[in-house]
This record gives structure tokens, sequence and C-alpha cells, in this order.
């Protein structure tokens, strides 16, 4: 395929955008090569700059479960672009998408609508750090939560280490309230809750992990962990931006049957528009203002845009639950065709998935964490990549990010992709 149109544009947006791009992975250092420029997307598919026209599985990073420009959300927004794009007050779709979004998930009272999946991770972390009175988190290596400071933080080299950023601009004395605990290990959870007893407020996870491929838990760790925060009064926040509304209507709570204490939302919740949402029962959302003394706002919070949008999408969703069955049989449909046609060619891989999500690791051994997953052969992932992308089928830029399956794909696109791979992998 020619990309020269988006070589172009990438080339001028280096010119007045920091490295050209607006979030980082867009501008394939991790893949190397130039970034693909979007014109328009439909269905399973994207429309470049080149006209070239590409299968494609991140999906805007999951939220699109039904499909790029899908007729119910678009006309949703275009009904309420008519009317208003943003007011800074209360609208009546807010509290209709709250009832439904309250509805659908699993122990929660309230929700709190921001305006992206690092806002809700943020803001649920403060309100529990509120709630609790307590200072000091849990975070697990290779688990994005955006890129608020708390968030960005490394692992230190022992079970009681504090983390150290991992960014310039983030302080050590917010390093030193955040602390790092391995995936999928709760022997490692247990002792940095004994070597800082009855200081951290809340243990944050995503249920199944995104960022460092599709990780999913291990039999009995999501218990452990609701076991052992019960046991210590430290709050459980579900970051659910990548699994919420898309592994079930209730996410992985339903999935899993684990209630957290908190559940943060993102993509899915506004069908695509910029969105965020965090939840919980009662005693903890009413502490935030301006009821409580937990202070948080946004004049953008609750955008009409987004709100039809989001209210949009969750409807078709819990009218058609037979969508998360659907997925999930592509999703496995897809996955014995890859390890199918990269076993015949001999290419050394793994597959994780869980529901809709699902990644390829280029190496034998079990991912189950970070370390696990930093394992892979990146050489192979970059080649696998480019084939892939010449080939028409687009794939996160990125060998630690997960694949997002939306309902849109059909049964042709998918035989159409193993073809592909099988093509791929005769070169590599």
């Amino acid at each position: 395929m020619i990309y020269k149109r988006s070589s172009a544009l990438f080339a001028e947006a280096e010119k007045v955008i920091p490295g050209g791009v607006n979030s980082p992975v867009r501008a394939f250092n991790g893949v190397g090569g130039t970034p693909i420029f979007v014109r328009e997307a439909k269905g399973a598919y994207l429309y470049d700059e080149d006209g070239n026209r590409l299968i494609d599985y991140i999906n805007s990073w999951g939220p699109m479960i039904l499909g790029h420009a899908h007729e119910s959300v678009v006309n949703a927004v275009i009904e309420k672009a008519k009317k208003g794009t943003s007011f800074g007050m209360p609208t009546e779709i807010e509290t209709q998408i709250a009832e439904l979004a309250v509805s659908m998930v699993p122990n929660i009272d309230k929700i709190r609508f921001v305006n992206s999946g690092t806002e809700a991770c943020m803001s649920a972390v403060r309100l529990a750090r509120g709630f609790t009175g307590k200072d000091k988190i849990i975070k697990f290596a290779g688990c994005y939560h955006g890129h608020s400071d708390s968030f960005l933080i490394q692992a230190g080299s022992g079970a009681s280490t504090f983390g150290t950023p991992n960014s310039p601009g983030v302080t050590k004395g917010t390093a030193k309230d955040t602390l790092l605990a391995n995936y999928n290990d709760i022997e490692n959870v247990r002792a940095l809750i004994e070597a800082n007893a009855n200081e951290i407020a809340c243990v944050i996870i995503e249920p199944v992990a995104g960022n460092m491929g599709c990780i999913p838990p291990a039999k009995g760790f999501l218990e452990a962990l609701r076991a052992v925060c019960t046991a210590n009064n430290i709050l459980l926040i579900f970051d659910e931006v990548m699994t919420g509304f898309r592994l079930a209507k209730g996410g992985a709570q339903e999935l899993y049957d684990i209630n957290a204490d908190i559940v943060c939302f993102g993509k899915v919740i506004g069908g695509g528009l910029p969105v965020g949402a965090f939840a919980a029962r009662n005693e903890i959302m009413n502490y935030l203002a301006p009821i409580g003394p937990v202070y948080q706002a946004g004049t953008l919070s609750g955008n009409p845009l987004a709100m039809a949008a989001g209210l949009a999408m969750l409807t078709e969703l819990n009218n058609k639950p037979e969508i998360f069955t659907s997925l999930a049989e592509k999703t496995a449909y897809l996955h014995e065709g890859i390890a199918k046609v990269l076993t015949e060619n001999n290419i050394t891989h793994t597959i994780n998935r869980v529901g809709s999500m699902i990644s390829i690791h280029f190496d034998e051994a079990e991912v189950v964490d970070f370390n696990s997953a930093a394992k892979g052969n990146n050489d192979t992932f970059k080649a696998f990549f480019h084939g892939l992308l010449n080939e028409g089928v687009y794939i996160a830029p990125s060998a630690f990010e997960t694949w997002f399956i939306t309902d849109a794909l059909s049964y042709e696109d998918l035989d159409f992709t193993i073809a592909a791979i099988n093509t791929v992998a005769k070169t590599l």
C-alpha cells in the first residue's frame, strides 16, 4: 500500500504538534515508520488519506463495539448538536444515562461523569483517599490508568519499596505514596499491605489488563484481592475503561462476579466521544462535592453530545445482550484461526483472550504480567505489524496493547485477517 498523503500530513503535523501526534502511541515509535492518517471510518473499516481501506482492530482503543459511525449513535449526536453543544448546566440526558448505567452495572448506586478515563481514575483515587483518610495507593506494574501523576510510577526493587517517577514532572512526593505490585501476584500485594499497615487508601487495577497486551486475571486472583482489601479497610477500584460495557453489560464485575468499591469507565460510555465516569455505592459517592468534602468538577462534564452518544450506545447494548455472545464468538473464531496459521508456520507465540479482547505475544511462555509480556520478540512484532498493514489490516502499533473486536466485523473480515496473518507469517 502507498501512504504518500499520510507521510506528507505527518511532516506538516510535526511542525506544530509535539512529535506530530496528540497521544504518543500514535507516532509509531514502537514499530517504526510513519503514522497512518485516517480520513473516515464506517463499520469495521478505516479509510486513510491515501484511499486505503483497513480492517480495524483498535476501534478507537475500545469504544466502537457496534462499529464506526453506527447509525443510532451518529443520529443521536446530530440531533443533540442542533440544540447546542455545551451549556455548563444540568441537562435531563445526564440523568437518563446515569439511570441506565446504574441499572446495568452491579454494586453501584451513583455515577459521576467526567471527560476521560484518565480523569475518572484520577478522581476515583482522590475520592478513595478522602473517604478512607489514608494517602497511599497500590497500582500494578503494566496497568495503565491514564497520565495522572499518581499513575506514572515505575516499580521499585522490593515489596515495600516506594515507586519512582518514570516521567519528568512527576514529583518524588507523589511517587512516595504510590506502591507497585506485580499483576496476578497476590502475595506481593499482601507484602505491600503489611509493610504499609493502615496507610493504604485503595488498590486500583485493570481487572483484565489491556496495556501489556490482553492479560486475564489468574484464577482466584481477583477474589483474593477483594478479600485482602476488605480485611484491611482498603477500597478496591476497578479501572473498567476498557472492560466496562465490553466484556458484559455489567463489565468485569459481572463477568467475574466480583464487587469493586469504585468503578471507572471511559470510551464506551460515551459511544466514542470524549467522556469518562466513576461510580460507587451511596456512602462513597456522597463524599463528593457538592454534598461531601471531596472536590471534583469540570465545565464539560456531562457534555450533551457525549451523553447523547453514550445513551445511544448503552441502550443498544442493554437491549441486545446477544451482542456480547456474538463478540466473544467472533473473537474465539479469530483466536483459533490465528493460532492455526502461526503454528503451521512455526512462529513462536502465545495468545491471550477474554471476551472481545485478544493479543498475540511472540514468546512461548505464558504471559501473566508485565515482566512476562516484555519478553516477547519485539522485532517479530514490528515485522508482523507492518506486514499486516500492507495486507490491509490495522492493529495497535505497539506490542503492549490489546486488540478490540467490533460486532461490525463479518466472518469474511475475520477470514481475510487470518489469511493476511498467514501471508505475513511466511515472511517472519
